[in-house]
């Protein structure tokens, strides 16, 4: 470690093989200098350090930019910083490096020598002072300084920062969900950091990320009858936001009632925007969301009169009716003679007693689940009737069904427990509480009498099986991002969810994909709820033949790694496209077992044959290389020699160095 901060890996001939310098994470420090292509990406949140949404980049053509981006797949997203360090008619004008010198200044030297400077110089006060520029985790180019000397709870002190307002800045480009995540709203605060915020009538995605998306607490039917939407519907009136991309009609004239009256009878109108004069529907999700005290204007959020608005933080909302009422209430107090008064003051104080304490307990129940308890005649309507048949597993069927707008698939649950009851909605309290990328999303559920049903997010592109082994094989690079992401499932069902969480039952029909290809683990949390004599395979064991860890078969405690074990044969899979065990002919069974031939095959070095000549993957031989010895890690007979899932992922992303694995199976298989 240099004095500079510079960490530096060094051979023994004393040349650098690797230095953070080079490879930064999401700060630069002082000497630092950065050529064309750098990349530099923001970590996820205060406390989670994978790669998150923003990116501070040094383009070939010579601009330093910040930007959103995709993080599945690492599409960039329009500036919303941009340098201009670009000349088109003088390319020796262009940036050619970023530099942060000795002094804390930052700057782009251009290939003509001179210099343009990223922040303002003469703002780090002269004398001993540490000095960073970190791409903080909000999306925000910030330039730190501290004493020292200071004692070690002093905290960093900011000497400029870009931009000042990122709610605006990042208005100007209409792609991804903003500063914030998608249908909330950002806001200043005194130090020109954004505050994100789920305006009422939404609530957190996920509860341990206030910076992320916002789900939309109302459910529309659209085969309600339009004489009913008086009754059933009404809308949480908020002030001075607006989401300004989020349009699908505008209407050029009209009051605000009008306007309301308009996205009431409109079941496809979540939002309805009113500025005085003209009124915007708006779409979900809604994206760009921010609140500013010079655009006035009214947003009306749909809500259904018999559920409660989420407690979210009211600071976007006008006086609501109740306020009113309360005020005439006690205006009327004031003109009431004593006795009068004391009397109803006591009514009203016990009617606020009695009130808050069903209030709170009803909010108390949705923050607990956080889903919709649906009846089971709504789900027999959803899926007219369960007609329409998606697949068939160990906990039960799974039907394609419609809720207003969305596409679900519901889950008709037949292997329970006996008297599960208790069980039941232990287990999907739990699953309620998990919230990942990579994972099938718990939208509901129906608990009525022996009905128990799961609604889920409608995966369109259907299983990772179908998907591994149809007629046509998919590409490498493909089959290489649904690896990452479904071990990043595991990860997080493993170690970062708030109770851990074992599948038991990793298999390519569990993972689904979504429209876009991106992998989403299904069926997690459910297999307490299964019966023993509807597993798969021998009694007491859970599991899918092929999949199952050999701790199964032994009286030995059953560990995450027996998902760890089912990844690698998984892996093994995506990367042959070829089942885990394979039917053969009589007197021809070499090669039926997967994992046994994985390791013929990585032992002959003939990783061709494996993968069926694929000229994508033996083309990015390396990585191919990886994927198989991660996978043959996974299978190891011994538990403790296989990694852990957050191991894995750094191995696939290339982060560490993947060991030759031993031979998965150096002795025989007993069932004692």
């Amino acid at each position: 470690m240099n004095d500079t901060g510079n960490f530096v890996l060094v051979s023994n001939d004393s040349s650098n093989l690797w230095e953070s310098f080079k490879s930064p994470s999401d700060t630069l420090l002082p000497t630092q200098v950065m050529n064309l292509g750098f990349v530099m990406n923001s970590k996820m949140s205060r406390t989670n350090f994978s790669g998150g949404r923003f990116q501070l980049r040094l383009l070939p053509d010579g601009n330093l930019v910040l930007n959103g981006r995709d993080i599945a797949s690492d599409v960039a997203y329009n500036a919303y910083y941009i340098s201009g360090t670009y000349d088109s008619s003088n390319s020796t004008n262009s940036g050619d490096q970023l530099i942060f010198d000795a002094n804390g200044y930052l700057y782009i030297l251009r290939k003509n020598g001179q210099t343009f400077d990223v922040g303002p110089r003469q703002t780090v006060p002269s004398g001993d002072y540490y000095i960073r520029a970190t791409l903080d985790f909000d999306g925000v180019f910030t330039l730190y300084y501290r004493a020292k000397n200071s004692v070690a709870n002093t905290s960093w002190s900011v000497a400029w920062l870009e931009p000042e307002n990122i709610c605006a800045a990042m208005r100007a480009d209409n792609v991804g969900s903003g500063a914030c995540g998608f249908n909330s709203v950002c806001r200043l605060d005194g130090a020109s950091r954004p505050i994100c915020e789920c305006p009422e009538g939404f609530s957190l995605l996920d509860p341990k990320d206030p910076y992320g998306d916002c789900k939309f607490n109302f459910i529309p039917n659209c085969n309600e009858k339009e004489s009913d939407y008086e009754e059933h519907i009404d809308f949480i009136e908020l002030v001075n936001i607006n989401w300004p991309f989020a349009d699908y009609l505008k209407l050029l004239s009209g009051s605000m009632n009008e306007c309301k009256e308009l996205c009431l009878y409109d079941c496809f109108c979540a939002v309805a925007v009113y500025d005085g004069t003209n009124c915007w529907k708006k779409r979900l999700p809604l994206a760009h969301g921010w609140m500013n005290d010079t655009e006035l204007g009214w947003a009306f959020v749909k809500f259904r009169k018999t559920e409660l608005p989420s407690n979210n933080p009211t600071q976007f909302r006008e006086r609501t009716k109740g306020q009113k009422t309360v005020i005439t209430v006690v205006s009327a107090l004031l003109g009431s003679s004593v006795f009068v008064n004391v009397i109803l003051v006591g009514a009203i104080c016990l009617g606020f007693v009695l009130s808050y304490k069903k209030g709170y307990n009803q909010v108390d129940k949705v923050v607990e689940t956080n889903l919709t308890c649906f009846s089971y005649n709504e789900l027999v309507e959803a899926t007219n009737g369960f007609k329409e048949q998606l697949g068939k597993g160990s906990f039960g069927i799974v039907f394609k069904g419609t809720l207003g707008t969305k596409t679900v698939a519901v889950k008709k649950l037949t292997t329970l427990v006996e008297d599960g009851d208790k069980e039941f909605k232990n287990e999907v309290d739990i699953i309620a509480k998990t919230h990942h990328r990579n994972l099938v999303q718990l939208l509901g559920y129906c608990d009525e009498g022996q009905q128990r049903l799961l609604v889920y997010d409608y995966m369109s592109n259907g299983t990772l099986a179908t998907f591994l082994f149809g007629d046509e094989r998919p590409s490498w690079e493909q089959r290489s991002n649904i690896a990452l992401g479904i071990a990043k499932g595991l990860a997080y069902l493993h170690e970062e969810c708030c109770t851990q969480i074992i599948h038991c039952d990793i298999k390519p029909q569990n993972i689904l994909l979504d429209e876009y290809f991106n992998p989403k683990i299904a069926d997690f949390g459910l297999v307490k709820l299964l019966k023993m004599n509807e597993s798969r395979t021998n009694t007491g064991i859970r599991g899918t033949k092929g999949y199952v860890a050999p701790e199964w078969f032994r009286n030995t405690p059953v560990t995450a790694k027996v998902d760890v074990y089912s990844f690698g044969v998984l892996l093994l899979e995506i990367v042959s496209c070829r089942k885990s065990v394979k039917e053969y002919e009589s007197g021809n069974e070499y090669g039926a077992i997967l994992t046994d031939w994985a390791w013929d095959c990585f032992h002959d070095k003939t990783l061709d044959a494996l993968v069926g000549n694929d000229l994508e993957a033996l083309d990015d031989y390396k990585r191919l290389t990886a994927f198989v010895m991660v996978g043959l890690s996974c299978v190891q007979e011994t538990p403790s020699m296989r990694p852990i899932m957050r191991n894995i992922i750094q191995m696939l992303e290339g982060v560490v160095e993947v060991n030759e694995p031993p031979c998965a199976y150096p002795f025989s298989i007993t069932s004692n």
